[in-house]
């Protein structure tokens, strides 16, 4: 949904409320992992941090969607469970306009010791189709610990393929925005 204002506490919460119904806008779940050739992928890994503590730490920045953190985007609700068949509303503010969308978790990847992360998946109410996976593991050798995203999307809304070029640079912008968020979770001490 594309807004020329920013929307009200209350239109967000009647967005999720329509939104905890309405089917994933992509098929078949798992896409991110195994992505169809119609479907652009995107994946970027940073080193956010060092050592055991440093995981801890960004499992629990993952778990309460700090590396959402980025001002241009908001997620609603703000600690929105993580668990599979939650729903979530993405904001986003861009180039004078709002746009509302809505995901849906669909799994979690990772072993829960050394890595750990979830996907979500778009719904029908979101400008672009796909999925999303947001992971963090250790380095067992160099107990280095990297934040990756892993996209496969393609736009589904009217406007997200008129401006394809532009929703392509926002969507880098927010790995790039995002990675920079998680390294802010981990080296923030509230988690230490």
């Amino acid at each position: 949904m594309f807004l020329t204002r920013r929307p009200t506490f209350s239109e967000i919460d009647n967005f999720l409320e329509q939104s905890l119904d309405l089917p994933l806008s992509y098929q078949p779940i798992g896409i991110a992992k195994y992505p169809p050739a119609t479907f652009r992928l995107d994946t970027q890994s940073s080193v956010i941090s060092e050592g055991k503590g440093a995981l801890t730490r960004a499992r629990q920045a993952l778990e309460s969607w700090r590396h959402f953190e980025l001002g241009w985007v908001e997620l609603y609700p703000h600690c929105a469970s993580i668990e599979a068949g939650a729903v979530v509303a993405v904001l986003v503010h861009h180039l004078g306009l709002w746009s509302l969308n809505g995901c849906r978790i669909v799994y979690s990847v990772g072993d829960g010791e050394s890595s750990f992360g979830f996907a979500y998946g778009t719904l029908t109410n979101h400008a672009e189709m796909g999925e999303e996976i947001f992971e963090i593991s250790l380095n067992p050798e160099s107990e280095q610990v990297i934040y990756r995203i892993r996209a496969v999307s393609k736009p589904r809304a009217i406007l997200a393929r008129i401006g394809y070029p532009y929703t392509r640079l926002c969507q880098a912008r927010f790995r790039r925005d995002s990675i920079a968020a998680m390294k802010r979770a981990v080296a923030d001490d509230q988690f230490g």
